[in-house]
């Protein structure tokens, strides 16, 4: 069986308007062992004056691939979030990622579908994604890089149509990041769907979803930003470690929560849920 380990989404620390040097720092400090970077296009002031942990595509990998290991972390995927059915951006920006993801010592790059536009029809969008993914990933699959698509949109929050979303290309280096959260407040079980499509999961963005949230929003969003701690929401993540743990690739959940403290209790969490559930060696 795959090894299931624990890591952290940077977008922990936006809220705090730290540095991606400081977020890499703050991971390795509470004990993380992999971290999910964000990354851009262009350059943008609040990421250059170090106020912002997001790294530009157009800066060295090796920054991003030096601190990691002086740190004694490893990358367990970019968050290289494009609009697959906007090509005109999602091609490029995806086929960058896969260079730099190459360079900086991450092997998946995180996208989704993108925002559904107003004039285009359903079939229309699934061409629109085939073409982006086929062109991204003709540069992955030379580098070893995998995609790890996500739920987050109007398609993909729907397990059928998700399904045809990983079906799109026919490569061994399209994957699911599958996604606790956007997952439980598109309406359905996360826990059901990730063990209907596990031996497609390469990732896991495991964000819980508190109480509150899930009233208020449940079956009403697309997904959200980041939830709260982990073992503090709705999440099962017993279930969920269970699941990812019956499979044989090894498997990062990475926590997307929104504060500081809630990394700290996340993976003080996780921890004691993968201790309690992992297999005994006979």
């Amino acid at each position: 069986m795959g090894k299931v380990g624990i890591g952290l989404n940077l977008e922990a620390v936006r809220t705090s308007h730290k540095s991606f040097e400081w977020g890499v720092e703050f991971a390795a400090d509470l004990g993380y062992e992999y971290i999910e970077p964000m990354v851009h296009w262009g350059r943008e002031l609040l990421s250059e004056a170090r106020y912002f942990h997001s790294v530009s595509m157009l800066d060295d990998p090796f920054r991003v691939r030096d601190m990691v290991e002086k740190h004694g972390l490893k990358l367990s995927a970019l968050s290289s979030h494009s609009q697959a059915s906007k090509p005109e951006i999602a091609v490029e920006y995806l086929k960058q990622a896969a260079r730099f993801a190459k360079e900086a010592g991450a092997p998946i790059i995180n996208t989704h579908e993108g925002h559904k536009q107003p004039w285009t029809t359903m079939e229309e969008d699934f061409v629109l994604i085939r073409y982006s993914l086929m062109e991204a990933l003709k540069v992955c699959e030379r580098r070893d890089i995998k995609i790890g698509f996500e739920m987050h949109q109007t398609y993909s929050l729907k397990p059928d149509l998700y399904d045809r979303c990983l079906n799109l290309v026919d490569s061994l280096n399209l994957g699911a990041n599958f996604d606790t959260g956007n997952a439980y407040l598109g309406g359905e079980d996360p826990h059901e769907w990730i063990e209907r499509i596990k031996d497609r999961v390469i990732h896991v963005h495991a964000k819980d979803i508190s109480v509150e949230q899930s009233d208020a929003e449940r079956g009403k969003v697309m997904g959200t930003a980041v939830g709260c701690a982990c073992g503090e929401g709705v999440i099962d993540w017993k279930r969920i470690v269970k699941t990812c743990q019956s499979v044989p690739q090894d498997i990062v959940l990475s926590v997307e929560c929104g504060t500081l403290d809630q990394a700290e209790r996340s993976i003080e969490h996780l921890r004691s849920v993968i201790s309690e559930t992992e297999p005994v060696a006979v």
